[in-house]
């Protein structure tokens, strides 16, 4: 993630361990689907950026084994505490400011990390450089701008009061530098940093109950925030949580595009 002052959905927050569980459920069959057409194997020495929770960690560390290593890296390293165990390392870092923590990686993964950091183009260049010659880095940011409604079929009142606040929401994004618009743009970023074989493809969930569990723990995390820019009032902020309670909505979330290459 970006620094903590500028990070909307700060890690310390008790919200956030129920976001990256909802993630996990959501984005993990993608992503290590992924990892394993990249060429994953034992032995190899992994980065994971911006981390946040343990899913992925844990998952790298058991496909990497005891020979391998995976540096899992954060602004806000806390809920990492779980994996910190060989084959995997944890270090505090702000993949948008600081010297990447080793070189030499045979793979590097950011998920939902570079849309959020204001210096994503150091952070990207940082990326490649820890990278071997012929080490494989995948990137997945989302695409708010691309899909920005959370109800896409806006048929009635709730639906209405749903999508306001989620533009309230990317408002918030938006002011914090964020960039919405980010992931569509990862095949060429990749192809201009000089990555070979660069292909990409998107996930978009609609309609399960791990896109609830996210929407209401994200509404209930920057409350304070929308309401102190006057982008919704408690009384809606309630109202919506209530309607999102009753599992009656089809909610989705933006898509997530999945970009990959080769380092000559």
């Amino acid at each position: 993630m970006t620094r903590p002052d500028g990070y909307l959905l700060d890690n310390q927050q008790n919200e956030a361990g129920e976001r990256f569980d909802a993630f996990a459920t959501l984005f993990d069959p993608t992503t290590f689907r992924h990892l394993e057409e990249l060429g994953l194997q034992s032995g190899w020495r992994c980065w994971e950026v911006g981390a946040g929770g343990t899913s992925v960690v844990s998952w790298l560390a058991g496909r990497v084994g005891p020979a391998g290593q995976v540096v899992a890296t954060d602004i806000d390293a806390s809920r990492l505490t779980a994996a910190a165990r060989p084959p995997v390392e944890v270090h505090v870092h702000d993949v948008g400011a600081d010297e990447p923590p080793g070189e030499g990686f045979d793979l590097v993964h950011a998920r939902l990390v570079l849309v959020h950091v204001p210096d994503r183009d150091r952070a990207l260049r940082s990326m490649i450089q820890a990278l071997r010659p012929g080490g494989r880095l995948l990137v997945e940011d989302a695409d708010p701008a691309l899909q920005p409604l959370i109800c896409p079929d806006e048929h009635g009142p709730d639906q209405r009061l749903a999508n306001r606040l989620r533009q309230g929401f990317r408002k918030l994004l938006a002011d914090r530098g964020a960039d919405l618009s980010y992931g569509r743009k990862l095949p060429r970023l990749l192809r201009e940093a000089g990555l070979h074989d660069v292909e990409a493809d998107a996930h978009f969930p609609v309609a399960s109950p791990a896109c609830t569990a996210l929407e209401a723990a994200t509404v209930r995390q920057v409350r304070a925030r929308l309401v102190a820019a006057g982008l919704a009032t408690d009384e809606e902020i309630d109202q919506h949580l209530a309607n999102v309670e009753t599992g009656g909505m089809d909610l989705a979330t933006a898509p997530m595009i999945s970009a990959w290459g080769r380092k000559a």
